[in-house]
């Protein structure tokens, strides 16, 4: 069984078991670093995202997921300063690898005229975003059946007018790739290989190169 650590900003625990830590603490890290996503931002959309992950011996965050959240781009945004955390956790000589370290990230609006949104509102938009994200998730499907040979080709034309619809052409690929790049950078390896298979499940072979690469 997994170890669980749950781990607060300030870090303040009561095991006399070293912990690992970020220079300057975690709570500035993510103060520092934290961008509030545009469509959140946009809908007055706050609230609170834990983040499960794993450190190895270099203090690199070599897996993580959302263990819970808001269903929107808040989740995405803790997600992504968790593993931008990699590479600077001080670790314990004795820290356990196999541990899982859950971390809340608490996403607050403050000077913004949010006060006259009501929780309808609110509601309602984030169920358009989960909208989007299903549509989202439809193509990728449809891209990984037709991989292995389990699709239907006259639905092939209905989900290339999707993308159109969505965005997802060359030109966002391409960003797709180079986000994927300075995850690679960052040592987000994870998330990179993310990036180039969402790359790769939205039909393009743009980043099949760089799965070999960097995702064997």
């Amino acid at each position: 069984m997994r170890k669980i650590l749950l781990l607060f900003f300030l870090f303040a625990t009561f095991s006399a078991v070293a912990q690992p830590a970020i220079k300057g603490g975690l709570e500035t890290f993510i103060k520092v670093n934290l961008v509030y996503p545009a469509f959140s931002l946009r809908n007055c959309l706050e609230g609170n995202v834990t983040i499960a992950f794993q450190l190895n011996k270099d203090g690199e965050v070599y897996h993580s997921f959302i263990q819970s959240g808001i269903g929107t781009d808040l989740d995405d945004e803790a997600l992504r300063l968790i593993r931008k955390s990699s590479g600077k956790w001080v670790i314990p000589a004795d820290y356990d690898t196999t541990a899982v370290l859950i971390i809340p990230v608490n996403f607050k609006l403050e000077s913004y005229n949010c006060v006259n949104k009501s929780k309808a509102e609110i509601q309602q938009a984030i169920n358009a975003y989960q909208s989007s994200l299903g549509l989202t998730n439809a193509i990728l499907n449809f891209y990984k059946n037709k991989e292995a040979g389990k699709y239907k080709k006259e639905e092939e034309q209905r989900f290339l007018q999707l993308k159109t619809e969505l965005g997802y052409d060359k030109a966002y690929m391409e960003a797709k790739i180079k986000e994927g790049m300075k995850k690679l950078k960052e040592k987000d390896r994870q998330g990179a290989c993310e990036d180039f298979l969402f790359v790769k499940h939205m039909g393009f072979d743009l980043a099949d190169k760089l799965l070999q690469q960097y995702c064997p």
